[in-house]
């Protein structure tokens, strides 16, 4: 039988873990700021109240899919709000706690600014399509499927955010756009440093309840789902990534599945009751058949590819 611990005695026994964790972000994050990365005098009014020009898509020079990207990745950074209050509720506003709630709310924000910010200035998207999709997205909220739980939660933005990270480099070089690339860059350090600092949590409550969470970080890598899952046609323009080679099922496994699950040692790992071991023997076995799967779809992208040369 798993030994679980409750979520306030897991918290108490983090308090140390949290309140050096946090000293180290605050040492190596960078103060930047978003107004630097956006090319202000390319900025024209729109239609509207303003009676300047209707956006169309000639506007900028970006492809349909690099279009997508951005938005799914902007509307993912939108809904701040409730990802604040899930952390909010999980973590606590008290001491270390509350401090990284409060500071990691305050970095994420810097995000959907610099982006609607560039992409309205530089016509790369429809303004009106664009808030309308906020409204619904936003409207919907947000709920974890490991709302409540603080095990499954820290696995979750280990993997969450490292996705993220992945996510928006790779949507900034496909663009073409040097600036864009840059600023979508500067914004993956930041989820870069975020993840770090949970991964380094979890890896933490690895050693004080290995069975409990071995259990959640097998949970959340088969289940799996970025934030962004509620947008507006989410499941074409996720294809429409993959495809492109923006987040793939090959990214999702060897960028950011295996190197968090190396960092924890997760197979490694010694002293797991027969649960916690029932609980590896599966996560091993999922991660085979992502590797199988990855390069199924790599068989049928490879081929669509070459379909497409040929016309």
């Amino acid at each position: 039988m798993i030994q679980t611990m409750t979520q306030t005695a897991l918290l108490r026994e983090l308090d140390q873990v949290v309140v050096g964790e946090l000293d180290r972000h605050e040492k190596v994050a960078r103060e930047w700021f978003p107004h630097e990365y956006v090319p202000w005098s390319d900025g024209r009014s729109f239609d509207g109240l303003m009676g300047g020009d209707a956006w169309s898509e000639s506007d900028a020079e970006i492809s349909d899919v690099a279009r997508s990207a951005l938005i799914v990745n902007l509307l993912t950074e939108d809904n701040l709000p409730s990802y604040h209050h899930e952390i909010a509720l999980i973590f606590g506003r008290d001491a270390a706690w509350g401090e990284w709630v409060h500071r990691w709310t305050a970095e994420e924000g810097r995000h959907a600014i610099a982006m609607r910010d560039y992409m309205l200035v530089t016509r790369m998207v429809d303004p009106v399509a664009l808030e309308r999709f906020r409204m619904q997205h936003m409207s919907a909220g947000y709920e974890s499927a490991h709302s409540g739980e603080l095990m499954g939660s820290l696995a979750y933005v280990s993997f969450q955010e490292l996705a993220t990270r992945v996510s928006h480099r790779n949507t900034g070089k496909f663009t073409k756009d040097p600036m864009c690339e840059r600023l979508l860059s500067r914004i993956a350090a930041d989820e870069n440093l975020h993840m770090i600092f949970y991964r380094n949590l979890m890896d933490a409550a690895l050693q004080i309840s290995p069975d409990q969470a071995m259990v959640a970080i097998l949970d959340v890598v088969k289940n799996f789902e970025m934030p962004g899952a509620g947008i507006p046609g989410f499941q074409r323009k996720s294809v429409e990534m993959a495809v492109a080679g923006i987040y793939d099922l090959r990214q999702h496994k060897d960028e950011v599945l295996d190197p968090v699950l190396r960092f924890w040692k997760v197979f490694e790992l010694e002293g797991l009751s027969r649960e916690g071991e029932i609980a590896r023997t599966e996560l091993a076995g999922f991660m085979e058949g992502l590797e199988k799967a990855a390069l199924r779809f790599e068989d049928k992208r490879d081929m669509l590819r070459d379909r497409m040369a040929l016309r």
